[in-house]
């Protein structure tokens, strides 16, 4: 039976797989990757990837690696296992820094990737050491947080590139009982606290997951606001702010300032449940979060991409800023 990228991603989207290898531990990945050849996609979750309707003609590596170890203040991850798993693992271990992240679907190997982050936390702050592949040379190497090009929103040394497969990730986090201090207004206000406030990290989960859910960014399979990528742009970093956009939300960034994303979209006129003429409804603007383009059943990546496209055209148009999608775009683009 042919797979389809519409049954490999959280979007439900994209057309078929003409060779799919699942790989259940760290040598089956290594050793699928050194046979592929050129014609390769490695998958995680699928939670941050869109692939056209023609799909992919070549091997694809669905990385299925399970192995998680507590070791004292250490949490050593393979690349496949379930993002969600590592938060609850190290909670029930005592151990403190990943709560902020929980809820957030995929996979662990994709987290270092844009160096995945939510209410005021990035996987970057807590990574020791990040296990990799390298197709160039075909080597296997340990890489340590400072040479894995975190900085900036979103960036990474492994982001545009194909070079690299993750293999599997170590995080070094507090014993303790009590979360990192608590960074974002959204989630002090949940937990009825002030910005820099420790509370019991099991708390932090708790609102986090309600925060989420609220906005449609966990998973469940019968609702149509989580059939996503999550976040579809990217927070734009700029070195200047157009006039026009002088009112959006500002954070610094060490390449600039940065813009939030959200805020352009609804203030260009994209409203929350916008879209539903693009497919003949059946892709739309998430009814609770304007970040996350959703597929409201039976959509197709082209129609993902058309109301995507219009969005952005719409932002440019009244701001002058071109957004960036923030997921994987394989066999389909923007223009």
């Amino acid at each position: 039976m042919t797979s389809t990228f519409a049954d490999l991603t959280t979007m439900r989207v994209g057309g078929p797989a003409l060779s799919l290898i699942v790989a259940e531990s760290t040598s089956e990945v290594v050793d699928a990757v050194r046979a592929a050849g050129t014609s390769l996609l490695v998958i995680g979750g699928g939670s941050n990837l869109l692939v056209g309707d023609s799909g992919f003609d070549g091997t694809v590596v669905k990385i299925a690696s399970s192995s998680l170890v507590v070791d004292g203040d250490r949490v050593i991850v393979d690349a496949g296992v379930e993002w969600d798993t590592v938060v609850i693992a190290a909670l029930d271990a005592g151990l403190a820094g990943l709560e902020a992240l929980s809820g957030i679907p995929g996979s662990t190997g994709g987290t270092p990737i844009q160096d995945v982050g939510a209410y005021g936390s990035t996987v970057s702050e807590t990574l020791e050491s990040v296990t990799i592949l390298d197709r160039e040379s075909g080597a296997v190497e340990v890489w340590d947080n400072a040479r894995c090009g975190f900085g900036s929103h979103r960036s990474s040394a492994f982001k545009y590139t194909d070079r690299y497969v993750v293999l599997d990730v170590t995080f070094r986090l507090a014993t303790s009982e009590m979360s990192h201090p608590v960074r974002y207004a959204a989630l002090a206000d949940r937990l009825g606290v002030s910005i820099g406030d420790s509370v019991p990290a099991r708390d932090v989960r708790k609102a986090v997951l309600e925060l989420r859910g609220e906005r449609g960014m966990v998973l469940e399979p019968v609702d149509h606001d989580t059939w996503s990528v999550g976040s579809f742009f990217l927070n734009p970093v700029l070195t200047e702010v157009p006039d026009a956009a002088r009112d959006a939300p500002q954070f610094d960034d060490p390449k600039g300032t940065k813009l939030s994303a959200a805020w352009l979209i609804e203030h260009a006129g994209f409203h929350r449940g916008y879209g539903a003429e693009f497919g003949a409804g059946t892709v739309s603007l998430s009814t609770r979060h304007v970040l996350a383009i959703t597929n409201r059943g039976g959509a197709t990546t082209a129609d993902v991409m058309a109301l995507a496209g219009h969005v952005r055209a719409g932002v440019q148009e009244r701001y002058g800023i071109t957004l960036t999608p923030e997921c994987r775009l394989v066999n389909c683009s923007l223009g």
